[in-house]
């Protein structure tokens, strides 16, 4: 994410050169956008991996889990009868690797 709001003869670093105040990373920057304190028209642009990494947090965060199937699975691991398709895992690590853009 690249977000600038650098005006000439101000130093870097600084949202407002009018107040000082530096910028605080993403976290201030949202108090500084749920404040208002954001101009308007100013326009933050996210990466295409920005936004995919935020998706994964997103998805990493929700807390739905599927009670049967963690049962079932472990069930099966403790009477041995879970077995792992290494091939099958590498195949599909590099699959969803290839379609992730650098």
């Amino acid at each position: 994410m690249k977000v600038s709001n650098n005006k000439v003869g101000l130093a870097t670093g600084k949202l407002d050169g009018a107040k000082g105040a530096k910028a605080e990373g993403p976290q201030g920057l949202k108090k500084d956008i749920k404040a208002g304190t954001m101009k308007e028209g100013a326009k933050v642009d996210l990466s295409e991996r920005a936004q995919m990494m935020q998706k994964a947090k997103d998805i990493a965060s929700e807390t739905s889990v599927d009670e049967a199937k963690v049962a079932r699975l472990q069930k099966m691991i403790d009477e041995g009868n879970y077995s792992v398709d290494a091939d099958k895992i590498a195949d599909r690590l590099v699959d969803e690797h290839m379609l992730i853009p650098d």
